[in-house]
């Protein structure tokens, strides 16, 4: 049965206070669950970076990162908390990792799309946790048949790639494809842009009001697909952590313009304004 598109609404501050997880007192790292990244590659390694402390400063329990030996070792003086998974891409194509036990997983920044990429892919698609697919994992499938949430992630020449919708077309009815293909694919599509839009695979569409021209830089994406990943761990409802997550990447990059040039940011310092931008909004 088709569903009738809801006309799309702005996700507001409120609508974020509201809905971002509480942390009680006697919860634990178990108690904000186990992300699984798979991210990073021999010349894209700081992508794993980007991801890694946008999944850290998220509200995940714990972090583990499925990448390249090379990587590992780049890595760990800047992400410390994390723990890895040598080779994991192939283990997880091999289906030598049991992906179960992952609350959610994200797959894609600074990966390539090939043979291994796409194994890698079907076999988490075989699992229960929320998946998000961005970069190198975003490529034509389709996912009615997976239980668990998918999350989509393209800027608009990705949606353009993957639908086969023109791109020029694409950007005067935003809203319009990513509420079509949301439906039609059984996705959450998170189309980055000015004004992300956010549809989900029931209709439910969010225009995104935070985020300005700063977040135009390499690796911002990477940073988000990682917040996502956090966001997805610590909230129960899977559809308030994927709009708070983008509300609150966005909001950095404002926070970023109030002192300073939209020239200037860099994407790994999104994940270092977090901390207050989330403060700022619990205290609305």
């Amino acid at each position: 049965m088709a569903h009738t598109h809801q006309t799309e609404s702005m996700w507001t501050i409120k609508h974020v206070k509201d809905t971002l997880p509480k942390r009680e007192q006697a919860s634990h790292k178990g108690t904000f669950g186990t992300g699984l990244l798979m991210a990073g590659s021999r010349d894209m390694p700081g992508a794993a970076i980007l991801s890694g402390l946008g999944a850290m400063r998220s509200g995940i329990g714990k972090l583990e990162i499925a990448t390249e030996p090379e990587v590992i070792s780049l890595m760990v003086s800047s992400l410390p908390e994390a723990t890895y998974v040598r080779s994991g891409l192939q283990k997880i194509a091999d289906g030598l990792v049991d992906v179960s036990p992952y609350r959610a997983v994200a797959i894609g920044p600074g990966i390539l799309p090939d043979r291994l990429t796409e194994q890698a892919i079907e076999n988490i698609l075989d699992s229960h946790s929320p998946l998000i697919l961005d970069a190198g994992a975003l490529s034509q499938r389709n996912y009615m048949e997976r239980p668990a949430p998918v999350i989509l992630t393209p800027h608009p020449g990705e949606f353009s790639r993957i639908t086969g919708v023109d791109l020029e077309e694409l950007l005067t009815k935003r809203s319009f494809y990513a509420a079509k293909f949301a439906e039609k694919l059984g996705v959450a599509i998170v189309l980055k842009g000015d004004n992300t839009v956010i549809a989900f695979p029931d209709g439910d569409t969010w225009t995104n009001p935070t985020g300005n021209a700063a977040l135009a830089k390499g690796g911002t994406g990477d940073t988000l697909t990682g917040m996502l990943l956090g966001m997805l761990c610590c909230h129960e409802d899977w559809k308030h952590a994927v709009l708070n997550a983008v509300f609150l990447h966005g909001a950095c990059a404002d926070k970023w313009a109030e002192t300073r040039s939209i020239h200037t940011l860099l994407a790994h310092e999104i994940s270092g304004l977090l901390p207050e931008v989330w403060k700022s909004v619990e205290r609305e």
